[in-house]
């Protein structure tokens, strides 16, 4: 008996459906999610903002004392320099600005993660140092895309959709004149690392150091050794955190 006229069409439905499923499940992986996010935030800059006005780099990483560390847009203008983190999350989100984690749900279960705004001030930091600007004119911004929805109250800087485009475009006193804002752009162009596969390799590498308990790390603010401490009084007593090895010329502390 020939079965050929059934395996054909059952083949020629298989042949397209696993790619398919690849291709889903791909596009399931945080590394995916947050790419697509941060295109979402290009496009809507690229058509809201005008190019002359807000000069923009994306995906720009920097060197830090303790590795490196990666921006996902900077918008350099007159007005100031904006700083912007994307994430591309569904669900609720729940936080506060003093939070040190947030929690998505989605479909009856939690997800933590870290407060957005504190993983953004290092890179503002960063920026500070690489530029050399009054820390006044570094304005951090978070952008939730995916169709997230916020269940708690959020500072003005934590937005949704297009939300950064107001934002952004409601500072309107001038600091920088346009040959600052060149000279900066210029500054930041050839203070980066290259937007490479290796630069982006080698900082996973960091953040994966940098998660591990046992591995050395510095101060990004002085370059010293950072040393586990333990609180000893308090409503936190005997919780453990990274102190500067500086102190007290340098308070800098990271949660352990």
């Amino acid at each position: 008996m020939d079965f050929s006229p059934i395996i054909a069409p059952l083949w020629t439905t298989v042949s397209w459906l696993i790619p398919l499923m690849l291709v889903i499940g791909l596009l399931q992986t945080p590394w995916a999610k947050g790419y697509i996010g941060e295109l979402v935030v290009r496009l809507i800059a690229r058509i809201k903002l005008d190019q002359h006005t807000y000069r923009r780099l994306h995906n720009v990483t920097l060197n830090t004392p303790d590795g490196t560390t990666q921006i996902d847009h900077v918008f350099l203008s007159p007005y100031g320099i904006f700083v912007l983190e994307t994430k591309n999350m569904r669900g609720w989100i729940f936080g506060s600005e003093k939070q040190a984690q947030w929690t998505q749900k989605l479909y009856q279960r939690s997800f933590k993660f870290q407060n957005p705004l504190r993983q953004n001030y290092k890179h503002l930091k960063a920026l500070e140092a690489t530029l050399g600007v009054n820390p006044e004119h570094l304005h951090s911004l978070i952008s939730f895309v995916g169709g997230s929805t916020f269940k708690t109250a959020m500072p003005a800087n934590v937005t949704q959709g297009i939300g950064f485009i107001r934002y952004i475009q409601s500072f309107q006193q001038l600091v920088f004149s346009a040959t600052e804002v060149d000279a900066l752009l210029h500054t930041l162009q050839t203070g980066r690392r290259a937007p490479t596969l290796a630069t982006h390799r080698e900082h996973v590498q960091n953040l994966k150091r940098r998660s591990d308990p046992t591995a050395e790390r510095l101060c990004p603010k002085c370059g010293s050794a950072l040393l586990i401490r333990t609180v000893k009084s308090g409503a936190k007593a005997g919780q453990q955190f990274w102190g500067c090895s500086g102190f007290p010329k340098c308070r800098t502390m990271q949660s352990f």
